[in-house]
Order: C-alpha cells, then structure tokens, then sequence
C-alpha cells in the first residue's frame, strides 16, 4: 500500500513540472504562427521596416503658362493713391511727326575715265518726310525710322579752257545738263536729345526716276529731250547730319543731305564698244525742315500715372 501511495506521488509531481512547460511551448508556437502568417485582409501601407530608405514627396512644379496666368493680389485704394509722390522722369518714348523741307546745293558726277568738272548749282530740292521714333532693343531711345518723297534736281558741268574758252569735254554736244529727279529714301535715324535741341544722323537707300533733263551749251539750251541710251531709273546710297529745335509739337530741322547714284546716266558702251564710260551723278543739299509731332515726345505725366492706377484698380473691383 505504501508502495502505490508513494507511485501516486510520483507521477502527480512529474506531471505538475511537465505540463507548465507544455503550456508554455504551446503559446510559444502560437505566437510564431499568428507573426508569420497574416491575414491578406490586412492593410500593410502604413508598414515600414526600419532599414527601408525614407521617400519624400515631390512638390508639383508650376508650368510657365500656370505662372504668367498669375494675378497680382496688390491693391491700393483711392486715398492711398492720392498720398503718392511720383517723381517725373522726362524720359523720350516713341513718339512718330511728320514735316516737310526745302533746301538748296551743288551737283556734279563721277565720271570714268574722268574729266575736269565745276559743281552746278541744284537750286530745288522739296520733300514730305515722315519720321517714327523707337528704342532699340526696347531701351535704347535714340534710334528711329525715316521715310521721305522728294522732288530733286542734279547734274554736271564740264570746266572751260582759259585760252580758247571752249569746254575742255561734251556729253552728247552739251557742256552742262540740270536733271530733274523724283525719288523716295528709307532712312536709318539717330538722334540724342538735350534741353530744347537735338543731334541728328541719317543713313540709308534710295530709289528714283530721272524726269526731265535740260542740256546747255555755252549756256544756251541746245536740248530737252533724253536720248535712247540714256538711264532713267535711279538708286543709291542717301545720307547726313544736323541739328534740330524742339518746341513742343513743332520742330525745326536743319540737316545737310549727300547723294549718291549708283546707277551711270548712260550705257557705258554707246560711244565706244571698246572703252567703257561711266557717269555716277551725286549732290550735296543743305535743308530747312518744319516737322508737327503727332503724338507726345516725352513720357506720362504724373495725372496721367495716377488715373491709370485708379481705372486698374476699378477694374480688380
């Protein structure tokens, strides 16, 4: 009896170390499992290892067109506006006149092979020009654009011997010829402006028609008439300098012209198949012009900067 008593005893203290240990390997293995094996129903975006490297987000970039369509949000009202000093600046924007001229110079002509010349007086030159003022590169106020008509009159005159006083060369049996010519120039303007004056360079082409012409001969008029290989048409090279006074619209200019053809009076070869000869005519002309502004010379007034705000504001409103 005291044997099984003891047998009893025995086996109730085996189990009792055994089984803990059981129990605790069994919730062991069951942590392992609910670890290793998720449910695919969970959400796992907002998981994030430790090791994994951090992703920032990139802002969206604005596009161009997003950044001109921009408003400014800046406003003033009227008492804020009244109270600002703006100081005027007498800045010369782009501003267009239109004037006419008249003047008066000499001609002559280079001829080749060449001859001994005197200048024959050009006594009428009358144009319309139009003038257009612009900057440069949109900073450079000192540069415009000048169209003119003009009706102009040019020419030669052969020297004449001292001793027999005949002239010392003729063109077809004249010693002298006044043309008339019409003509419209595309000028290259540049001007600087200071106080009530104002520096003035031209430069550019030209194009024209010769009309009529006048041979003299001991000066008497021996023809009026073009011959068949004569040139009519004209081009070359225009070009000067001068001054102006500016009175507000009005302006008065004073500019000294030269004009050069590119295009001889004849045909080279008329009188000689083997000699070739040119004649290209030029003239210098000292001009008075009167030009009328058609719109401001100077910039915006300090009214007119102020009413501008105001409409600008009135129209955010």
């Amino acid at each position: 009896m005291m044997k099984r008593t003891t047998f009893i005893s025995l086996i109730v203290t085996v189990a009792a170390m055994v089984l803990p240990g059981m129990s605790y390997a069994q919730n062991r293995d069951s942590l392992v499992v609910d670890i290793d094996f998720i449910d695919d129903d969970v959400d796992t975006g907002d998981l994030q290892l430790k090791d994994d490297p951090v992703v920032k987000e990139k802002k969206p970039r604005k596009s161009r067109k997003d950044i001109k369509l921009q408003t400014d949000t800046l406003s003033f009202d009227n008492l804020y506006l009244d109270t600002v000093v703006v100081n005027k600046k007498n800045l010369i924007n782009d501003y267009t006149m239109i004037g006419v001229q008249y003047g008066a110079g000499v001609a002559s002509a280079f001829y080749n092979p060449s001859r001994q010349q005197r200048f024959v007086v050009s006594p009428y030159n009358f144009g319309i020009v139009y003038t257009r003022y612009g900057k440069m590169f949109n900073f450079m106020p000192y540069f415009g654009l000048q169209v003119g008509a003009f009706y102009n009159t040019e020419g030669y005159r052969f020297k004449i011997d001292k001793e027999t006083g005949a002239p010392n060369y003729t063109e077809s049996g004249a010693d002298r010829a006044l043309i008339t010519t019409y003509d419209g120039s595309v000028l290259a303007h540049a001007h600087i402006d200071f106080w009530k004056m104002k520096l003035i360079i031209n430069a550019g082409y030209y194009v024209g028609y010769r009309a009529n012409i006048v041979r003299y001969r001991n000066d008497e008029i021996i023809s009026k008439e073009f011959n068949d290989y004569d040139r009519r048409f004209d081009y070359g090279l225009k070009g000067g300098a001068g001054f102006g006074f500016v009175f507000d619209p009005i302006e008065f200019h004073l500019t000294a012209t030269y004009k050069h053809s590119f295009n001889s009076l004849f045909d080279p070869d008329y009188d000689s198949q083997i000699y070739y000869r040119y004649a290209y005519p030029y003239s210098i002309i000292i001009s008075a012009g009167i030009h009328v502004q058609l719109t401001k010379r100077v910039g915006k007034t300090t009214r007119q900067i102020k009413m501008e705000a105001r409409e600008a504001l009135i129209d955010k409103k």
